[in-house]
Order: C-alpha cells, then sequence, then structure tokens
C-alpha cells in the first residue's frame, strides 16, 4: 500500500469532497461513485477512509473486509446504512455531517404540505392530460389549523418554525423537549395521543430506531382525526405502510404526502404509491444542490482532520480514553452508561434536568467520559445515533441542565455512581457501584437492593402488601416468562417497594398491561441494556 492515507468515495456527491480531501499531501483520493456491493467488499481493504450518501450499505461484511480502514464518513444525517454495532467493533470511527441538510429537508416537508394541500401533483397531472377539473381538485387552507409536528429535533424545529410563518397552530409530540423549550420555540407540548386526536395536518421528524419503528401504526391511525393528512418525510419504518394504506381507504387519511419508504427504491407495484390520495417523491428531503455541497464539504473536512491530526468531530461511536486510564475507567463507564440506561427508560415526560454524583474512590478518576455515558444511557431510549461523544451537545441543544458533583468519601461502598432526574418537576433517583468488576444497582428511589444488570428487566413499584410477588410470579408463569433474578427493596414495612426482575424472554405488554392494573402496583415497565465492548484503548457502547 501506498504511504498515503488512501480514501474511496462511493457514492455520487459533489466534487468539493474530492477537493477537500485531495487538498492534503498525506491523502489519495479514489472517487468510484455507483460502485457495487461485491466491488466495494472486494476493494475496501486498501483504504483508509470510506466516504458514503445513503446508496451504499455498509454491511457487516464490508466492514469485516476492511483491514485498514479507520473511518467512515456519512455525507448526511441518516447512518441507518452504516452497521455501526460492527464499525465500532473493529475500532472503525464513523462520523456524518448533521447540519448541512437541515434547512433542505425541512423546506421539503413544508413543500409537501403545501402539494398535499392544494392538489398540486393530480392538478398538474390532470392538466396535462387535457382536463379542467377545478372543482374536483379543491384544497384546503393552512393558515389556523393545527399542525401536529411529531419530532423536535433540529429539523422538527426548523419545521415549527415554517408552520408557524403560515399562521398554523403548531402542537408539538417530543419526550426530550421540556415546557420551556417548547415555549422559546412558540409551541404547544402535547401527548402523542393528544396530538393525533387534535391535527389536521402531521409530519414526522424522528430518527429511525428501536422506539420508533412503528411508531404510526393501526393504533394511531385509529386515534386520528377523520380526514387528516400525513407527511412522511424522516425516515421509511416510522410509519406502517400497510397501517397507512389501509387508513387511506377507510378515508381516516385524507391524504397523505411520502418521501421515505421501507423498501427504495419502492416496488413499481408498490399499492401505497398508487392510491390516488398519496402524492410521493422519492426521497429527495435533502437533494438540493445547496445542501449536497454543505454536506460533502463537512464530511470530508471531518474526515481530513481525523486520518492527519485525529481531531474528532460529530462522532457517532468510540468516545476516546487514554490507555492509562481506560483499565481504570471501563467498570465505571459499564455502570454510568447502563444507570442512565435505567434512568432513560423510565422517563415517561418531558425530561427537564439530570444530576450526576460520584462519591468515593470514582470520584478521583477522570470523570468527563463518566458524564458522557450517563446521558448517553438516557437518551439512547428516545434518539438515534447518540453517543458518549454526542450526548452532551444534545442534552444541551434540548435545554436539559446537567450538573455533576463530586465527594470523595462515600458511607458504604469504595465508589458510587448516583443519577437523579426531573420529569414534570419530580425527581428520581438510583444508584449504582461496581463489585468485583460488574456493575450493580444498588438503590432506586432511596431504596437499597443490590442486583445485577441483566439484558432484559422488569421493575416495578407497588405497595408494600402481602401477596404482590405470588400474584407478580403467578402472572409471568403463566406467561411461561422465566425468572432469572428476583430483588427488592422498600422504604419501611406495608409502605413503598420496588422489585427488579431479570427474565428470560420479552415480557409482551398486555402482560405489562395486567400488571399495571393490580391495584397495589404504581408502576410497571420492561427495561433492555445494551453490552459495552473496549477495543483498543477506546470505550465503544454497542
Amino acid at each position: 500500500m501506498s504511504d498515503k492515507f488512501r480514501v474511496l468515495i462511493a457514492d455520487s456527491m459533489s466534487s468539493r469532497a474530492v477537493e477537500i480531501l485531495s487538498a492534503a499531501s498525506a491523502t489519495e483520493v479514489d472517487d468510484r461513485a455507483g460502485i457495487s456491493a461485491d466491488e466495494l467488499e472486494s476493494a475496501i481493504g486498501d483504504y483508509n477512509g470510506l466516504l458514503v450518501r445513503s446508496r451504499t450499505k455498509v454491511t457487516a461484511a464490508i466492514i469485516e473486509r476492511a483491514r485498514n480502514l479507520k473511518v467512515i464518513g456519512r455525507a448526511g444525517i441518516g447512518v441507518d446504512n452504516i452497521d455501526l454495532d460492527a464499525a465500532t467493533a473493529r475500532g472503525i470511527h464513523v462520523e456524518n455531517a448533521p447540519h448541512g441538510n437541515l434547512v433542505t429537508t425541512a423546506e421539503h416537508a413544508i413543500c409537501l404540505l403545501l402539494s398535499l394541500a392544494r392538489n398540486i401533483p393530480q392538478a398538474t397531472a390532470s392538466l396535462k392530460a387535457g382536463k379542467w377539473d377545478k372543482k374536483k381538485l379543491g384544497g384546503r387552507e393552512l393558515r389556523d389549523k393545527n399542525f401536529g409536528v411529531i419530532g423536535m429535533g433540529n429539523i422538527g424545529k426548523i419545521v415549527a418554525e415554517l408552520g408557524r410563518g403560515l399562521k398554523m397552530n403548531v402542537i408539538a409530540y417530543d419526550p426530550f423537549v421540556t415546557a420551556k423549550v417548547a415555549e422559546e420555540l412558540g409551541v404547544e407540548l402535547v401527548s402523542l395521543d393528544d396530538l393525533l386526536a387534535r391535527a389536521d395536518f402531521i409530519t414526522i421528524h424522528t430518527p429511525l430506531n428501536d422506539k420508533t419503528r412503528g411508531l404510526i401504526g393501526s393504533a394511531e391511525f385509529g386515534k386520528m382525526k377523520k380526514g387528516v393528512m400525513l407527511v412522511q418525510a424522516a425516515r421509511g419504518g416510522i410509519v406502517d405502510e400497510a397501517a397507512l394504506l389501509a387508513a387511506l381507504e377507510d378515508g381516516t387519511v385524507a391524504g397523505a404526502a411520502v418521501d421515505v419508504f421501507v423498501e427504495e427504491p419502492v416496488p413499481a407495484d408498490s399499492k401505497l404509491v398508487a392510491h390516488p390520495n398519496v402524492i410521493c417523491t422519492p426521497h429527495l428531503g435533502a437533494s438540493t444542490a445547496e445542501a449536497q455541497e454543505n454536506v460533502a464539504r463537512q464530511v470530508a473536512e471531518q474526515m481530513s482532520d481525523y486520518l492527519l491530526t485525529g481531531a474528532v468531530t460529530n462522532a457517532l461511536n468510540m468516545p476516546s480514553i487514554s490507555a492509562e486510564e481506560a483499565p481504570r475507567l471501563k467498570p465505571f463507564v459499564e455502570l454510568a452508561e447502563k444507570l442512565g440506561t435505567f434512568a432513560g427508560q423510565i422517563v415517561d415526560a418531558g425530561l427537564e434536568a439530570i444530576e450526576i454524583e460520584f462519591e468515593g474512590h470514582v470520584a478521583e478518576l477522570n470523570t468527563k467520559p463518566l458524564v458522557c455515558a450517563v446521558l448517553t444511557g438516557i437518551l439512547r431510549p428516545q434518539l438515534q445515533n447518540v453517543n458518549m461523544v454526542s450526548a452532551p451537545a444534545i442534552a444541551q441543544k434540548r435545554g436539559i441542565a446537567f450538573v455533576e458533583s463530586k465527594r470523595k468519601t462515600s458511607p458504604i461502598y469504595n465508589s458510587l455512581i448516583r443519577i437523579r432526574v426531573r420529569t414534570d418537576g419530580t425527581w428520581r433517583t438510583l444508584a449504582g457501584t461496581v463489585f468485583a468488576g460488574a456493575p450493580k444497582i444498588i438503590e432506586v428511589k432511596g431504596m437499597a437492593l443490590e442486583a445485577d444488570f441483566q439484558p432484559v428487566m422488569l421493575f416495578t413499584n407497588n405497595e408494600d402488601k402481602p401477596g404482590f410477588i405470588g400474584t407478580l410470579g403467578t402472572i409471568l408463569g403463566d406467561a411461561q416468562i422465566n425468572i432469572g433474578t428476583l430483588h427488592l427493596g422498600r422504604d419501611r414495612a406495608r409502605q413503598e417497594a420496588i422489585a427488579i426482575i431479570g427474565v428470560d424472554e420479552v415480557v409482551p405488554e398486555e402482560i405489562i398491561a395486567k400488571l399495571r392494573a393490580l391495584p397495589t402496583v404504581r408502576y410497571a415497565k420492561v427495561l433492555h441494556f445494551v453490552r459495552l465492548q473496549t477495543n483498543g484503548t477506546d470505550v465503544a457502547i454497542i
């Protein structure tokens, strides 16, 4: 191989990317836009950098052959075409360009909204066919209508602003946006059910992840106002396409504008695309000259900086920890992330503030990556591509205050990490420690217990009355759900209690509903936990 860093451009993009990457004498660029998957798998072993858009699928098989690859750059915001787990496991840094196409994508959503409301595509086709269907193609005004925005991230905020410019009443759903931030944006923050019931027009701007996949399905369409209009320009899979087609057929949805699909390119026989009340575009949200120039420039500069200097910008994985710190920090990073994941999964309203306390030996370590790990865990259940590098900035942008405190001594344990999260003015607290190298939960809501983290756990908060544990066991047993571990805590006899149960199977929602219906149960939730893996001197969440 050459002594230079070799970068492969696999997708068509602005020439600025080639110019920027080629500007450094230590970098050699091969522009092979349109390369096939088989060709990429054969060639990737010779490259240190890979630059893609959405077309190229960077699979685990390709990454397995990438023996020299150091960085993958995605010219755009979505990275669902890159196997992040596989890249992280191989120590490959993945980054994107999250800001270059925000305005373009938001504007496209508004274009779809206007076209949908006024039947512009249908009118154009009709007129070109020699017809004059003026009465048939009458539309709707947007002014003073309820505009429901699902997801108030960077794009959602711009869409909301544009909606307000059209004099629409913007109502928004986002569990990670506080009432204060919503007030500053001039929108009304509501629950998802409230938004579905009230909105005349709905647009979606969430990432695609396990939490949002199928977010809008048959049940949600059943809660919508008759004759609602829907814009889907986020990611294919967030809206259940079969359920959308059914809602169009029964008139619940009067019209839909769709830019993204589960399968792309869309099959020629797609019933959704063929429906007369659907207008659609072939994933054009970010397809403007300005946006493509911006994302190409941004990601090329980032890749060049990383290869030449090691500088990390807009990282999506692999937060760095020095070789000296790694052995001591590794178990505490895992503890911090899992405590955060616990907290993030029991946040059911707008997250307002986070307090992180370090006690004992851990307070003397470098706690910055631990704070990042906590924030990552808290935010991950709701957000895509959050990691220890991006989590603090995301929390800050969303108006979530977080503070850190340290105490060199701990009353009981050598080291302790405590997290307090505030939602709707109420604080929730949990704490953990590391024992024999493994993270443990030692406190929830001020109640002491000792529990190991399991991949799937059931958490309940109940009144401390006889018979609860027996009823719990019976409900799980009847559902053929095996209990692996059971840990209990309470504040005092016959008052409040908690249970953390490690189970071997996923607990269906109907079983959770049965538990919540018990008169002694205040709260019940299934929790899922990822695992951590070290890779050299880096600690990577996978």
